[in-house]
């Protein structure tokens, strides 16, 4: 899994910054794992290999310390997050890190996860994909990607865009 450079907690209000690259050999469900804190570094109890695995984890909860390393992943600031869990930054804050978190809260964040890792398998590095998500996008009605996260099925359309640029189609 992916390692911490730098120890980041949710009590940041900026986004952080500082996080290894994965292996090249990882698949988007492996990214995704890692995102939110990996198996090997205790975050994710359970052996997550394909998609329908995440089910098992969502169910049970998502530790709260997941969210820093996400942070770490997809640059979105303790604000944002919160707002996009559809909670305040100050109740997200009071959580213990060995919280797990709801079902919804938790079905979220691992749509986020995958989210990401699957726009850096498409754009072929994390930054640009960022860039993307912060930029107007036509085909979604001129507006910014980032805005279509606090729903299921604004990732869902998210997702679904990026297999349209995987494919070469530009609505």
């Amino acid at each position: 899994m992916s390692k911490i450079k730098k120890t980041v907690t949710y009590n940041s209000k900026e986004p952080a910054t500082q996080l290894n690259e994965p292996p090249s050999e990882y698949n988007m469900v492996n990214r995704a794992v890692g995102y939110l804190g990996g198996k090997s570094l205790g975050v994710v109890a359970t052996s997550i290999q394909e998609d329908h695995d995440f089910i098992h984890l969502i169910k049970k909860g998502v530790p709260r310390k997941s969210l820093d390393y996400l942070m770490l992943t997809t640059g979105l600031n303790a604000n944002e997050l919160a707002s996009i869990m559809h909670t305040s930054d100050r109740t997200l804050r009071r959580y213990k890190p060995s919280k797990l978190l709801n079902t919804e809260q938790s079905e979220r964040v691992v749509e986020l996860a995958r989210l990401y890792s699957r726009g850096e398998e498409v754009f072929e590095n994390m930054d640009s994909f960022k860039e993307w998500m912060d930029s107007t996008v036509m085909a979604i009605g001129n507006k910014k990607p980032k805005e279509l996260l606090d729903t299921s099925l604004g990732i869902e359309f998210l997702m679904d865009e990026l297999g349209r640029i995987e494919q070469g189609v530009f609505a």
